[in-house]
């Protein structure tokens, strides 16, 4: 599983022109999973996102996490976080997990970080999702298990 993590002041998806679902301050996370993706897999990740500390204290140090803020969190499916450019100039997605799998534990990492008190809000899986965000810092992570 590999989640791309951005600090944000705002960030929104919108599919078919509507927005479904839209944060302030908090983390837009790109989340992709892949065939050996597990739950314990999720677990860990939703612990070291919910635990991630890059918000800024009152001394302007990185030592506040998501809660600590009150921040929320816009997770939105990206497959295309496996893909593989090694073989030529079209990417190969055979490293992403086939849509059922990779939909259960999606859903499965949403309701997990809900349970940590956060605000969760999300894309569609599956659909064509158009997603703008005002980085903060800019602070981009990467986690992966």
């Amino acid at each position: 599983m590999k989640l791309v993590v951005q600090r944000v002041k705002n960030a929104k998806v919108d599919v078919e022109g509507k927005t479904v679902g839209s944060i302030d301050n908090g983390f837009l996370v790109l989340l992709g999973v892949t065939h050996t993706d597990t739950k314990e897999t999720a677990d860990y990740l939703v612990k070291k996102l919910c635990n991630l500390r890059v918000f800024e204290d009152e001394n302007e140090k990185m030592n506040l996490n998501i809660k600590d803020v009150n921040g929320k969190l816009l997770i939105v499916s990206q497959f295309t976080l496996y893909a593989d450019c090694s073989g030529g100039n079209r990417p190969s997605f055979i490293n992403a997990a086939k849509p059922d799998f990779a939909n259960e534990l999606y859903e499965y990492f949403c309701n997990k970080c809900k349970e940590n008190n956060i605000v969760v809000e999300k894309g569609i899986f599956g659909a064509d999702m158009k997603v703008s965000l005002l980085n903060d810092g800019p602070v981009t992570i990467i986690l992966e298990k």
